[in-house]
């Protein structure tokens, strides 16, 4: 796995909307703007599942993913990709399952996808569009 740096975690901290991008195991793609997201290290993020269907099933069937970083106060665009897994039960689930419900009861927190990055790719427009930084 790979360290996120200072300037990437700020991004993270501040894009608006977390958009993962999954595909099946035949490739079909698929992306959904997820709010319940947190970074919780330099490797590591948690991704509440609390109405996925497509985007649960395709991480059944492979579960690499990608997460797009961008908004007003990131400083730029990131693509940031991982491995995942899909945990329903454990201590980080159930602390998963503490943050949602504090936000609202509404949310069933479903399961925690944990997302480690492995790479991380810079998407600004310009020369160095597309390029791998981590």
């Amino acid at each position: 796995m790979v360290k996120l740096t200072p300037e990437m975690k700020e991004a993270f901290l501040k894009a608006p909307v977390y958009p993962l991008a999954t595909a099946s195991k035949d490739g079909e793609p698929n992306v959904v703007p997820m709010k319940s997201v947190w970074l919780v290290d330099d490797e590591t993020v948690w991704i509440a599942d609390n109405y996925m269907e497509k985007t649960l099933a395709n991480l059944q069937e492979n579960a690499r993913a990608a997460i797009f970083l961008w908004g007003p106060e990131t400083k730029g665009c990131l693509q940031v990709k991982g491995d995942t897994a899909v945990l329903t039960s454990g201590p980080d689930y159930e602390k998963m399952r503490a943050m949602v419900k504090a936000k609202s009861e509404k949310y069933p927190a479903k399961s925690l996808i944990v997302f480690k990055v492995t790479d991380v790719f810079t998407c600004s427009p310009g020369d160095g569009a597309g390029k791998k930084m981590l």
